[in-house]
């Protein structure tokens, strides 16, 4: 069970519902996922229409509107008042981007609007990098939670610094902590997972698949295969190698009766 926010949950694959190649697809592959937190952009895809929230309304799910495309604090506070009066929710992923090459977050900008959203009741899940210093001051700033990057949006690279995740990981091990972007496989969210991380959150890796159902039943299987692992605990790691079975002695087989 995960307590993020003000909700308790099962699942810890949250996914998105765009790029699928068709609005039947993109509801097969979520009920595959068994994701219970969907991420829906309110800028991107278009709030007005009607067959698209009829397909949308199918899902049993918990919405997490994110401010995707905005390029302000301004700009996101008003998109996310828009999305709180839609959905009846005060979660929202707040993404300020900074950059259009590679889609990463402007850490002023997201700052500010966290500020005046935690002011006017928001949970706030801010999408950011993996910087330390930046998700500290978001903390203070009156975050619950953290959604850092393993890669830039869409590109599907994996964890590209593990290093600055790990240390992210350890120096913050209380707060819940969301994996978001740049996961292409499944081994991708498992090894977040195996990290100590509390949640995954993916869309095009699962939305661009050949086969985008069966890619959301592998995505499921990776995340709680890593949070088995996890809990587990892996064996250290050694410089030399030590065998399974030691030599003690006589073999069995030669040893006298």
């Amino acid at each position: 069970m995960l307590k993020i926010g003000n909700k308790e949950i099962n699942s810890r694959l949250f996914v998105g519902t765009a790029l699928y190649p068709s609005p039947q697809i993109m509801l097969d592959a979520i009920k595959a996922s068994e994701a219970e937190v969907v991420t829906v952009s309110v800028r991107r895809q278009g709030l007005g229409g009607e067959n698209f929230w009829n397909q949308l309304k199918q899902l049993d799910c918990l919405w997490l509107p994110n401010t995707a495309g905005c390029h302000s604090a301004k700009e996101a506070v008003t998109t996310a008042e828009m999305a709180r009066e839609i959905f009846q929710t005060n979660w929202i992923k707040l993404e300020v981007i900074g950059d259009e090459y590679n889609l990463q977050p402007d850490p002023f900008q997201l700052l500010e609007a966290t500020k005046e959203l935690v002011k006017r009741g928001f949970e706030v899940f801010p999408y950011c990098t993996d910087d330390l210093v930046l998700c500290q001051r978001l903390l203070d700033a009156g975050c619950n939670i953290l959604m850092p990057w393993g890669a830039p949006i869409g590109t599907g690279r994996g964890l590209t610094d593990p290093y600055a995740l790990q240390t992210l990981r350890k120096r913050l091990p209380d707060v819940p902590m969301v994996i978001d972007a740049g996961l292409g496989l499944p081994s991708h969210a498992t090894q977040a997972m195996e990290m100590g991380f509390d949640a995954v959150l993916l869309n095009t890796a699962i939305a661009q698949a050949d086969n985008p159902v069966v890619m959301a039943e592998a995505f499921k299987e990776a995340v709680t295969a890593g949070r088995k692992a996890y809990k587990a605990g892996a064996m250290p790691q050694r410089d030399l190698a030590q065998p399974s079975t030691p030599v003690l002695g006589t073999p069995f087989w030669q040893q006298e009766s």
